[in-house]
């Protein structure tokens, strides 16, 4: 199934590439919101409502907002560039923050939290989505130039960043909630976006091309959910965002529960440890079998994993199901990512990019109302249900609709590839 990939296409190689520090060292800073907003605002509002339910809503307005505007705003750099998206964004985004953090400690109605939950959701920089954006640009196929065997190495590559922030971003925000003040968490995460955000934009020689849209090819595409294997995608990225959102608001719960309540920062780094360490060795490996199988697989195993949280009342046992699950995700994440690569054209990458954003999200949204629900009425253990049953349907609309996930045949005779594992291409396929 799988063989150990030569230094020749490996990470080494990939962080010589050109350019490459000067986007990827801001662009982790800037998108840690993604990983602490959620568990900051749960923390925060929790803190002065007295309600998971209340922390939950208002942290599901916040990602119903990102899901909502995450692709516009992928959209709009595709067409006038990522910095003229960012550096109004990052001002936005700190000032909203800001504001909500400010009505939260004032003990505001909960209709002025989700007043100012809009805003802050729709102005997250879409940092990771933009930072793909630049490696496809960087190494991917062009005219007159063939795609580069690290293109899928980067796919990886950018997986376990991602995961690396969700292993730092909420354990940071609940040690800062929990140790300094409520309020930190934000605080923070406020100010990593703005600083990161800013620093990030001014990396302009990095940035992809600005492509006209007059042509009638590129009027074809003028949106990237217009390719169905995209819309399939985007669904099946709801299932992460319910593990992610579910296990935040449990876990959350669950330390609460036990009268522990530092030890959700431990739970939920094991958890986000595990999701990073797969994504490590799904970079390190290059797979003879195809990313749509990978994806497959990898919510099959997803699924079961999950399918048991709900019953485990031990944390060292739900510490360890909680690192299964982890594990889990990575595979998922990255074949997702690898396939978009090939489902879509370079015109509208970003956009791509930021629909299966926005659709973790917004899945996190709903679960984190949901489990917040459930936490509150029955117990924190019934909140891990949602996890299980987000996976689920993921899981079956990806068998269901898994046609829809092979790249349509090139315009341009047969050179088009598709990624299939980390450190080699191949004509395309997907299984």
């Amino acid at each position: 199934m799988a063989s150990t990939v030569s230094d020749r296409t490996g990470y080494g190689r990939l962080l010589r590439t050109p350019g490459a520090w000067t986007f990827l060292l801001p662009g982790f800073a800037a998108r840690q919101p993604f990983a602490m907003l959620t568990i900051g605002i749960v923390l925060l509002v929790q803190h002065t409502t007295v309600s998971y339910g209340s922390a939950g809503a208002v942290a599901a307005v916040t990602g119903v907002s990102m899901a909502l505007f995450a692709p516009q705003s992928g959209k709009l750099a595709d067409r006038i560039g990522q910095r003229a998206v960012l550096l109004p964004g990052v001002l936005v985004h700190a000032a909203s923050v800001s504001a909500l953090t400010a009505l939260a400690l004032a003990e505001a109605p909960l209709w002025l939290l989700f007043l100012a939950a809009v805003p802050t959701g729709a102005s997250v920089p879409q940092v990771g989505p933009m930072v793909r954006a630049r490696w496809a640009a960087l190494l991917g196929a062009a005219p007159g130039r063939k795609a580069s065997p690290l293109m899928p190495t980067a796919a990886a590559f950018e997986s376990v960043t991602d995961e690396l922030t969700f292993v730092i971003g909420p354990v940071l925000a609940t040690a800062l909630c929990t140790g300094v003040h409520p309020a930190a968490g934000l605080v923070a995460e406020a100010a990593l976006t703005l600083a990161g955000g800013l620093l990030f934009a001014a990396q302009h020689r990095t940035q992809p091309a600005v492509r006209a849209t007059t042509s009638v090819a590129s009027e074809r595409h003028t949106s990237a959910l217009s390719v169905a294997g995209v819309r399939v995608l985007a669904v099946a990225f709801l299932g992460i965002g319910a593990v992610f959102g579910g296990m935040q608001v449990s876990l959350t719960a669950f330390a609460e529960e036990i009268g522990r309540p530092g030890a959700n920062g431990l739970l939920y780094g094991i958890f986000a440890a595990g999701n990073m360490l797969a994504g490590i060795a799904c970079g390190a490996i290059a797979w003879k079998s195809g990313p749509r199988r990978r994806l497959i697989a990898g919510y099959a195993a997803l699924t079961l994993t999950a399918s048991g949280l709900w019953a485990v009342h031990s944390m060292p046992l739900l510490a360890g199901l909680g690192l299964l699950v982890g594990l889990s995700i990575a595979p998922a994440l990255i074949s997702g990512y690898t396939l978009v690569e090939a489902l879509v054209p370079a015109s509208v990458r970003t956009e791509a990019f930021t629909w299966l954003t926005g659709a973790v999200a917004l899945g996190q949204a709903a679960a984190v109302t949901v489990a917040g629900q459930l936490a509150d009425a029955h117990g924190a253990s019934t909140g891990f249900v949602v996890p299980l049953v987000g996976t689920v349907l993921a899981l079956v609309t990806l068998v269901t609709l898994r046609s829809r996930l092979t790249p349509r045949a090139p315009g341009r005779g047969s050179g088009r590839t598709v990624a299939r594992g980390v450190g080699h291409r191949e004509p395309v396929t997907v299984d």
